[in-house]
């Protein structure tokens, strides 16, 4: 009797279309699992992920879940995950992403998984980093380390979400840091985010990362625009 009630006040529904999940449902409807537009980028050894930073960060490998497009279930996902706090999205997308990679050879050298961190000021705000289930469940699928203490932001920067995409490649404002740096010397790093478009921020983060002593770095993120 309980969980009916529980259902008629709180009803459970999918964060991409909102209707109503079924009992064999969680977070994302079946439809909208089925209509996810999944790139395969790392099953089909696609560069895309390569060539937006290409000439700028060199990686080892680099892999996107979906493709982004505006006002797709992409899109509505990552929104609720970012600003409506729903977190079990980057846990579900995590867990996915991670199950794939384990299978790869080429990820089973990765030593660490590192998410591209938001600012002291934007966590307290936002109470969580985005990305952060995302990776921890990679990390896991991986059995590897999962560290949120080595690269940190040191300046907050606006939201770059209504920010076009020239305006993005010429961002110059965001500046990280390392800590701990010799915890990451000779590994090779999985560096985390939600959304690749421009790389701007990726290659921020690689160049950071980049003055540890030989490391190597791959770039998985949700979503690739």
């Amino acid at each position: 009797m309980i969980k009916p009630l529980v259902n008629l006040f709180f009803p459970k529904v999918c964060y991409a279309c909102y209707n109503l999940l079924n009992d064999n449902e969680d977070t994302i409807c079946l439809d909208c699992r089925h209509d996810l537009p999944v790139t395969n980028f790392h099953f089909d050894n696609n560069d895309a992920v390569k060539k937006v930073l290409y000439g700028r960060a060199k990686i080892e490998n680099g892999t996107a879940l979906f493709r982004f497009e505006k006002k797709g279930i992409v899109q509505q996902l990552i929104h609720n995950l970012k600003y409506k706090n729903h977190e079990k999205i980057g846990f579900i997308l995590g867990n996915w992403l991670g199950n794939e990679l384990k299978t790869l050879e080429a990820y089973q050298s990765i030593d660490i998984v590192i998410p591209v961190p938001l600012h002291k000021n934007k966590l307290k705000k936002r109470g969580f980093n985005q990305v952060a289930k995302f990776g921890q469940q990679i990390a896991e699928a991986l059995n590897t380390g999962y560290k949120d203490d080595v690269l940190v932001k040191i300046t907050n920067t606006k939201s770059q979400t209504n920010k076009g995409r020239f305006a993005r490649w010429t961002n110059t404002d965001e500046l990280f840091a390392l800590k701990n740096i010799e915890s990451i010397d000779n590994k090779h790093i999985l560096l985390v985010d939600d959304i690749i478009t421009t790389g701007a921020t990726l290659e921020a983060c690689i160049s950071v990362l980049n003055q540890a002593k030989n490391v190597k770095i791959s770039i998985a993120t949700m979503a690739i625009a």
